[in-house]
């Protein structure tokens, strides 16, 4: 199985980060491919993106200043099989990443993925800290395996994400003379 490439550049409006990539994706080599998976119907119903795009456009996000990662790269059936050692890695590496590449958003697919990386618990939604001066955003998990928030529930976030990235677009415009 493949292992993602990160879709990133110095300074994007956006750097989504999931948990690690499942099987699906890693066969297909493309993020969010799993057959139950929403991420692509929530990025755009939310209107986070101004077109439908599928698992096969990821590359495309780049078009839009958003960036693809994962906190854990190796593809696996289920968070359960992920080692404590790769989270430590993952911590590591993305904290590189984001100093790196300075988005000036951060949104991690999930609770999980976000608790795994901060080391603490969170809540939905915006954060009250940032991460190497980014606003942190936490959305509910897209995967098919997450079946706790319906697609209702969950397009609210992305939809609460959108307005996060336009306000951050007004306040950016605001500064420059």
């Amino acid at each position: 199985m493949r292992i993602l490439p990160d879709y990133m550049r110095d300074g994007m409006k956006l750097l989504i980060v999931g948990f690690n990539p499942g099987e699906a994706s890693a066969r297909a080599g493309h993020y969010y491919a799993g057959r139950g998976n929403q991420f692509w119907s929530l990025l755009y119903g939310g209107g986070v993106v101004p077109e439908a795009l599928e698992a096969e456009d990821d590359r495309r996000l780049m078009e839009f200043g958003i960036g693809l990662t994962d906190l854990v790269k190796r593809p696996s059936r289920g968070i359960e099989e992920i080692k404590r050692e790769e989270y430590a890695e993952g911590r590591v590496m993305l904290s590189q990443k984001l100093e790196q590449h300075q988005p000036r958003v951060i949104a991690f697919n999930g609770k999980l993925a976000y608790e795994k990386f901060s080391g603490r618990p969170c809540k939905l939604g915006l954060q009250k800290e940032k991460l190497y001066g980014a606003q942190v955003f936490v959305l509910p998990s897209t995967s098919g395996q997450n079946a706790g928030d319906s697609a209702t529930d969950k397009v609210t976030y992305f939809k609460q994400l959108a307005s996060l990235l336009s306000e951050r677009a007004i306040a950016k415009g605001a500064g420059r003379s």
